[in-house]
């Protein structure tokens, strides 16, 4: 066994005599989850890397065009860039000179997002802060020369926002990476020289609320040695008591183990799933990095991005909403707008989402389409069709003479009369305007 492989053994082979947690998914899928994420509810979610130099296609550019030889790429370069030109040649264009991290933050505040993820390293293994494993190929050595992780994570807090770090297990074309794959995975070179070095000191340089797992699909999770390093995490680690994590820690692991769930991307289940779970889903239909040849048609509009959240939030999931800044450190004006009519929304109505629980029934066809989210004895309507007439009708609902029925955004109480066994017929005033096309009826005192 190597020295490095002895150290890292010494960090991660956690002492499992009085340990909380051992490194099995029996023992660590025990562990509760920190509310402080199941009441946040919505979150952004950053692509950022040296994919948003070329920004064509996705962030995927390095892999369709030297992995898959995808036509469309391979003629883009072609056609843009001299013969021989490598991807690394990008790099230091990715200056971020504009970025500034209290701007994000302010940005993100606004949306009214309780937590932010940022893309420390995506697949192409170039990361966002001075990783030690990572030599010439992170931002402070080339590109922006300074170290992007601390600047906003230090941003972020100042808003007392939960700050997350996304990490990729896997690198593309990483030659250690591929050496254990020609080897069926028997060999972990790259995880004790590359992967897990980086990913604890991720951990102990910059404390993260939330560790967002991906690239692990390629390798088991006894590969990755993902058990030992969570048990490490849950147990003694500077995040141990407030730490979140999702499911993607090997083959086989997403969707079944794992902190929260975010099984695949964009994830939507057609029923209440009975473990946490988050949708992450992106502005850009398309791409999750930014793409310079995106157009509007492309892109959510605030009505689709506010039912989608409400969708997922009645059913008991997080929304973690990606935009993609640009390879100077800008957010683009229409991914801002989107962020901020979201946070429009959400001064009216966010009771009706944070920290709310779902209800004994998620959805109804009421009046118009209505989904249900809860607080202790309080039950919100959340709507996102005008019904354009004066009644509202909730069949679900079990009234008494205690009920109190209002319109989020509307001070007075609006007229109501039961209906015959359960629900209730509402009297509704003008809806007010909304960009987004949702309202909410909050109802006091019903069963």
């Amino acid at each position: 066994m190597s020295q490095l492989s002895l150290a890292l053994c010494a960090v991660l082979c956690t002492q499992l005599i009085g340990a909380k947690y051992t490194p099995d998914w029996a023992s660590l899928d025990s562990r509760p989850l920190p509310e402080w994420y199941d009441e946040a509810k919505f979150g952004i979610f950053i692509h950022w890397g040296v994919f948003s130099v070329p920004a064509f296609g996705s962030e995927w550019f390095w892999w369709e065009w030297r992995g898959a030889l995808k036509p469309s790429y391979v003629e883009y370069m072609t056609k843009n860039y001299p013969p021989g030109f490598t991807y690394e040649e990008f790099a230091p264009d990715f200056h971020a000179e504009f970025f500034e991290p209290d701007q994000w933050a302010a940005i993100f505040e606004a949306s009214g997002a309780k937590y932010v993820v940022l893309t420390t390293k995506h697949h192409e293994g170039f990361t966002n802060w001075g990783s030690p494993n990572s030599w010439n190929w992170n931002s402070v050595d080339v590109g922006p020369h300074r170290d992007l992780v601390g600047d906003l994570g230090v941003a972020i807090r100042k808003k007392s926002i939960h700050y997350g770090l996304y990490n990729s297990l896997y690198e593309w074309f990483h030659p250690l990476y591929l050496s254990d794959k020609q080897s069926g995975f028997k060999t972990q070179v790259y995880v004790e020289n590359k992967a897990m070095p980086e990913l604890l000191n991720l951990v102990t340089r910059y404390k993260p609320d939330l560790i967002w797992s991906d690239g692990d699909w390629e390798a088991p999770d006894t590969y990755w040695n993902s058990t030992h390093f969570l048990a490490w995490l849950y147990n003694e680690s500077p995040v141990k008591d407030v730490v979140v994590t999702n499911d993607r820690w090997g083959a086989g692991c997403y969707c079944k183990h794992g902190g929260y769930y975010n099984c695949a991307d964009k994830y939507t289940p057609g029923q209440l799933p009975k473990h946490k779970w988050e949708k992450c889903q992106s502005v850009d239909k398309y791409s999750w990095g930014y793409r310079k040849n995106m157009v509007l048609s492309d892109l959510m509009d605030l009505p689709s991005i506010i039912k989608d959240m409400v969708y997922t939030v009645a059913l008991g999931g997080n929304y973690l909403l990606n935009v993609g800044p640009t390879a100077d450190g800008m957010i683009p004006p229409v991914f801002e707008e989107r962020l901020r009519s979201i946070g429009d929304w959400m001064k009216i109505n966010g009771e009706a989402i944070y920290a709310t629980k779902p209800w004994k029934v998620q959805a109804e066809n009421a009046t118009v389409p209505v989904w249900y989210t809860s607080k202790g004895s309080t039950v919100y309507a959340i709507f996102t069709t005008n019904p354009k007439q004066y009644t509202f009708q909730l069949s679900t609902p079990v009234t008494s003479d205690k009920t109190v029925v209002t319109l989020l955004g509307n001070p007075e109480p609006l007229k109501w009369a039961p209906l015959h066994l359960s629900g209730l017929v509402v009297l509704v005033p003008d809806l007010p305007d909304s960009p987004a096309q949702a309202w909410t009826l909050k109802l006091d005192g019903v069963n």
